[in-house]
């Protein structure tokens, strides 16, 4: 085995909590752009409800502008709402719902009620750490925002120990975790074996294993941030993760994981 030269983290679910939840309120803003004035019957309800939760499911960890693409195209074929709107313009709604909780997470943070390790995975700082220690270069995409995550990321103290942030560009529709892993096995001339991926998400895991890389999931459960999330590590045994762990607090079995 090739020694790990760079790792590459999701971010969301993986290393920070300040964005949990998103789903609450990804659900219901969907419903009601989907359904509108309509009044449905029972069975359209739960049907609709659970064709949502199948779609949240199933696409997170892409970028946010996909799932609102997927939006507008259900809009339209469910033809219950005579307005409809394009993915960016969904976006943009479903962005200032989920910011108002972020900027309340982070005016607690700034205010001193609330410690950055509120919001941070068990573990995840002192691993980084670790690995920074031990001169690997480490690298943080995700489908966020850019601009977003690397405040996101400053706020929570990791950005130092990061090599490069790499987040959605703003109004382009790219994904950055597949550009990321592009760059480092081009412009760095590193082989697959010399990659490790870290995330909690089918995308990263996906990209990892078609990278040549190792692809480590983390099954966290983002409330108590620590312990494994049953339901998050049946999607990564899916996704094809090489090992899974429901936080950084085992140390020295990442480390081992990594050949380190």
């Amino acid at each position: 085995m090739a020694a790990i030269k760079a790792v590459v983290f999701d971010f969301d679910g993986t290393v920070s909590t300040l964005r949990a939840g998103w789903e609450e309120i990804m659900r219901p803003f969907m419903y009601e752009s989907i359904v509108g004035n309509s009044k449905l019957s029972e069975e359209q309800v739960e049907a609709l409800v659970r064709e949502i939760d199948e779609y949240i499911d199933q696409s997170t960890g892409i970028q946010t502008v996909y799932q609102m693409r997927w939006l507008t195209a259900t809009v339209k074929e469910k033809a219950w709402n005579n307005l409809v709107l394009d993915e960016w313009e969904y976006k943009a709604i479903y962005n200032e719902r989920l910011l108002e909780r972020v900027e309340q997470r982070i005016k607690l943070l700034s205010e001193g009620k609330l410690k950055a390790e509120d919001y941070l995975i068990k573990g995840a700082v002192a691993f980084i750490q670790e690995l920074h220690s031990r001169g690997i270069e480490m690298y943080v995409a995700s489908g966020t925002d850019h601009p977003d995550v690397v405040r996101e990321a400053e706020v929570l103290g990791i950005a130092p120990y990061i090599t490069e942030i790499a987040g959605a560009p703003v109004g382009k529709a790219e994904c950055s975790k597949e550009k990321v892993l592009q760059d480092l096995i081009r412009d760095k001339g590193l082989s697959g074996q010399e990659l490790a991926v870290i995330g909690d998400g089918k995308v990263e895991i996906a990209l990892g294993k078609e990278a040549g890389g190792i692809s480590l999931g983390l099954a966290s459960d983002e409330e108590k941030r620590e312990g494994l999330n049953t339901v998050k590590q049946k999607r990564l045994e899916a996704a094809g993760a090489d090992w899974i762990s429901g936080d950084f607090g085992n140390r020295g079995e990442w480390l081992a994981q990594l050949g380190l």
